[in-house]
């Protein structure tokens, strides 16, 4: 008989045990949601430091406005208000590049720039600041763009960004990917000729690296955070409605026009 494996949830007729703990006796009531998080994703269990960092991040992302994500998931239960699974769904599946992706993409980022050195992290600000020149510098020569730099809206600083290091530091976790986005943060203008925001996506994308959380993950928790704000749009939602508007706002202000083919559009219906 084949078998598999599993370190997670677990029944029998008496008992459910969970990461090897009796799920009622010992998780109920004792264990913090965010702390679970954390502890099936890693099967093991945080610290109360790594805890906070953690539930930090996901208080960041858990909800920013009325972003494509929202609207999308307001729009979906309006079209099919019995199915709030598609609403949640909908509004995950729009966790993007431009949307939630930059906490994975910036995460991703400075590790791939740590994996490359050779010897030990730098030990003071002037070491970081000359790797993160180096960084940004070859950012600019391969025309790429650096994730966590920037904000459309918070043009002048993110609020949730200088929190984030805070509790990181407080908690003796802002480790080498905060480090190294701190010193993006600070030698970026030299190169760009700008200064940019270190935005609170990407710093969460840091937080999280540093706390040792899987790196192919890092777009699910952001996820995770988001499903929480989305719960809280539907239930806004279903009070005090809105989508119907966004519909309307759409479907009575729309306007015709002849069709425009794309390049070679005529060509390949000839052909």
């Amino acid at each position: 008989m084949p078998e598999y494996p599993t370190a997670l949830g677990a029944s029998s007729l008496h008992s459910i045990t969970l990461l090897g703990q009796d799920l009622a006796e010992d998780v109920m009531g004792k264990v913090g949601f965010g702390e679970l998080a954390f502890w099936l994703a890693t099967q093991r269990r945080p610290t109360p430091g790594e805890t906070r960092v953690f539930e930090a991040v996901l208080a960041a992302l858990a909800d920013h406005g009325f972003t494509p994500t929202a609207i999308t998931a307001r729009l979906t239960y309006l079209s099919a208000p019995d199915s709030v699974q598609g609403a949640l769904a909908a509004g995950l599946l729009g966790g993007g590049s431009r949307f939630l992706g930059v906490t994975e993409d910036c995460g991703l980022f400075l590790h791939n720039v740590l994996s490359t050195l050779e010897g030990d992290h730098p030990t003071d600000e002037a070491d970081w600041d000359e790797l993160a020149l180096v960084t940004v510098r070859s950012a600019r020569e391969a025309r790429r763009m650096i994730p966590g730099l920037g904000h459309h809206v918070h043009k002048q600083g993110d609020p949730r960004t200088p929190r984030l290091f805070q509790i990181a530091d407080e908690e003796g976790l802002l480790g080498p990917h905060l480090s190294l986005l701190a010193a993006i943060g600070r030698v970026h203008p030299q190169v760009l000729g700008r200064t940019l925001p270190l935005n609170g996506a990407g710093t969460c994308g840091a937080a999280l690296a540093d706390l040792g959380l899987p790196l192919e993950l890092l777009r699910a928790f952001a996820l995770l955070a988001r499903t929480a704000g989305l719960i809280g749009q539907l239930a806004e939602e279903s009070r005090t409605p809105v989508a119907n508007d966004i519909f309307l706002s759409v479907d009575l202000n729309n306007r015709a026009v002849p069709p425009h083919p794309a390049d070679g559009g005529e060509a390949s219906a000839s052909g």
